[in-house]
C-alpha cells in the first residue's frame, strides 16, 4: 500500500490503538472514533481474513458475514500481498483463544 497515508496524524491513531489495555477500552475507543457502519465494516472484513484463513468459500462468507464478494476479494489480496497485518491480529487472537 505504501508510505502515502503514512503520517503523524496516522502515528497518532496506531499509538492510540496499542495503548488500549482491555476490550472495554476498546470499546469505547471505537465508539467515540467511529461510526457504527464503520466499526461493523471493520469487524467483517476481520471475519472475512479469518475465514479466508480456515478455507471457506467466498459464498460461505458471504452468509456468514454479509459482504460482498468484492471486499472478500479485496480482504483476500491484503492476505496474500498486504502487509501481513491481518495474519498478524489472526496470529495472535489464536494464541489468546487457546489459553
Amino acid at each position: 500500500m505504501g508510505e502515502v497515508w503514512r503520517d503523524g496524524l496516522t502515528d497518532q491513531l496506531c499509538k492510540a490503538i496499542i495503548a488500549l489495555k482491555t476490550e472495554k477500552e476498546a470499546y469505547h475507543f471505537l465508539e467515540d472514533v467511529a461510526t457504527i457502519n464503520e466499526i461493523r465494516s471493520l469487524s467483517q472484513r476481520l471475519e472475512a481474513a479469518r475465514l479466508l484463513e480456515k478455507g471457506y468459500t467466498y459464498p460461505q462468507i458471504v452468509q456468514q458475514t454479509g459482504i460482498s464478494t468484492a471486499t472478500i476479494s479485496r480482504v483476500k489480496k491484503y492476505l496474500e500481498y498486504g502487509a501481513d497485518g491481518y495474519k498478524l491480529v489472526l496470529g495472535r487472537m489464536e494464541t489468546e483463544t487457546r489459553r
